[in-house]
């Protein structure tokens, strides 16, 4: 997993929209990067829409928000239209860019294992370089708990 001071990954990678971006693209703002497992499932859902509501927060604070999980672009697109977020989701279907940022990794559930998104978030800095990391989120209050250390 990437550490504080490291380069963020400036991978393209598709929008729900199917628009190409790259971290690069927001160099001068700061953005968190929350990583989920799945769109649409009990956790994730709690976790966006908790980043939904409070997302003027995080605008009051030039703060850019992208979610990211290895779903296709049409996943990520009915989930951000069935939930009305006002932010921008990644469809990184290859994982390439949860793999940049170390969270593509073994998990357990279950007695199962397989590979998968560990749930993580990371503020970027304006000048590209990770600020905080978030290890190991709890989805239900993630957002407030990031919203108090972007206004630290």
């Amino acid at each position: 997993m990437l550490e504080v001071g490291a380069m963020a990954p400036t991978d393209s990678v598709l929008t729900d929209t199917g628009e190409s971006v790259s971290l690069h693209d927001f160099y001068g703002q700061r953005v968190m990067v929350y990583f989920y497992p799945k769109s649409d499932t009990p956790g994730c859902t709690t976790e966006a829409c908790e980043i939904r509501d409070d997302f003027s927060g995080f605008g009051d604070l030039g703060v850019v928000v992208l979610g990211v999980s290895p779903d296709p672009v049409k996943a990520q697109a009915k989930f951000r239209k069935k939930f009305e977020l006002p932010f921008t989701l990644i469809a990184d279907e290859h994982h390439a860019l949860a793999e940049a940022f170390g969270v593509w990794g073994l998990k357990k559930f279950m007695g199962r294992e397989y590979m998968g998104v560990m749930r993580s978030t990371f503020i970027v800095e304006p000048d590209g370089t990770i600020g905080h990391v978030f290890a190991s989120v709890t989805p239900k209050g993630h957002a407030q708990e990031v919203l108090a250390c972007l206004r630290a």
